[in-house]
């Protein structure tokens, strides 16, 4: 007879199956902290895309109203969001303050002298506005109250409206069968038929435009296109006639060829002319040289002169001496050359 096996000693299944479970529990923990770090991570970067970490300045803006604003929409200025709307407020005055966050990387686009809008179009929401025409101002400080012009294109479609109306009752009235226009357009119809009838008959347009004097208005014509054929002939005539003159003036015997032989021959004698004068300046070159030289023997002479009046006063003085001591005296007699 066979003997059967003895059974062999296996391990507790509880203590297997309970290392299992918590390896499972350590796996499904650390799953739900990876995804609480990703949900977290998710959030901060979401937080900081949005600008919450990002240093910013307070910027309130003061409106009638808060229609179309809400919290999160942007401040643009040239086209870019330079900030965010954080809070909106009802003041004890009834005004609306809206608070708007700008980044301290982006304040330096505001100054003191910057202008803030708040535009509301027929489509698209509201807009929020910055305008710096001079960024030299001083920066705007933080927490700063400025007040929002306002503009509503909306709020004319009233006024549109009134005038669209009143353009139509307008255009009812001018297009009624008892109208001023009316009749305006009836005269214009017999004043064309009758402008028809006229331009169809003898004198055409002239008759249409003169009526009664356009057959005066002919004639006139008329004698002007003789007189004109007239001043023609006579304008034909007068051209013979200069020719003539030309012919007499400028021909090769006309008066321009002897005026310029005439002025040849005047030339050649002035050119003798001249030279007479040339010789009649030597001449008197010599006879300023001959008179130079009288007026230098005149001075001589008057010189020689005086030397011989006194030697004759001195002989003059000696006969008159002689004469006192002469016993025979005389009248002396002296001729002077």
């Amino acid at each position: 007879m066979t003997e059967e096996p003895s059974a062999q000693p296996t391990e507790p299944a509880p203590a297997a199956e309970l290392a299992a479970q918590r390896a499972l529990e350590r796996r499904a923990a650390a799953l739900l902290v990876l995804l609480l770090a990703l949900v977290l991570a998710a959030v901060a970067f979401v937080l900081y895309a949005r600008g919450s970490f990002e240093p910013t300045q307070r910027l309130v803006l003061i409106a009638e109203d808060s229609e179309g604003v809400s919290v999160g929409m942007d401040m643009s200025f040239s086209g870019f969001p330079i900030g965010r709307v954080r809070r909106i407020e009802l003041a004890t005055d009834g005004n609306v303050h809206i608070l708007v966050d700008v980044p301290r990387k982006d304040a330096h686009w505001l100054r003191t002298s910057s202008v803030f809008t708040m535009s509301r179009g027929l489509v698209g929401g509201t807009a929020i506005k910055a305008y710096s025409g001079i960024l030299t101002d001083p920066p705007l400080p933080d927490g700063a109250q400025r007040k929002v012009l306002a503009g509503d294109a909306t709020a004319e479609i009233p006024q549109l409206m009134s005038a669209a109306r009143e353009l139509l009752a307008n255009l009812g009235r001018l297009s009624a069968p008892d109208a001023a226009l009316a009749g305006t357009l009836e005269n214009l119809q017999r004043s064309s038929t009758r402008l028809d009838a006229q331009l169809a008959g003898k004198h055409g347009a002239m008759a249409a435009l003169l009526g009664d004097d356009a057959a005066q208005v002919a004639a006139t014509l008329a004698r002007t296109q003789q007189l004109l054929a007239r001043l023609d002939a006579l304008a034909q005539h007068t051209d013979g006639v200069l020719a003539r003159a030309d012919d007499r003036l400028l021909g090769e015997k006309g008066l321009a060829a002897d005026a310029q032989v005439a002025v040849r021959r005047l030339d050649a004698l002035l050119g003798d002319a001249r030279a007479s004068l040339q010789k009649v300046d030597a001449l008197l070159q010599d006879a300023q040289a001959v008179a130079t030289q009288a007026r230098v023997a005149s001075a001589d002479l008057g010189a020689l002169r005086a030397e011989v009046d006194a030697s004759l006063r001195k002989v003059e003085q000696l006969v008159n001496d002689l004469n006192r001591r002469w016993p025979f005296k005389r009248e002396p007699e002296l001729k002077l050359p």
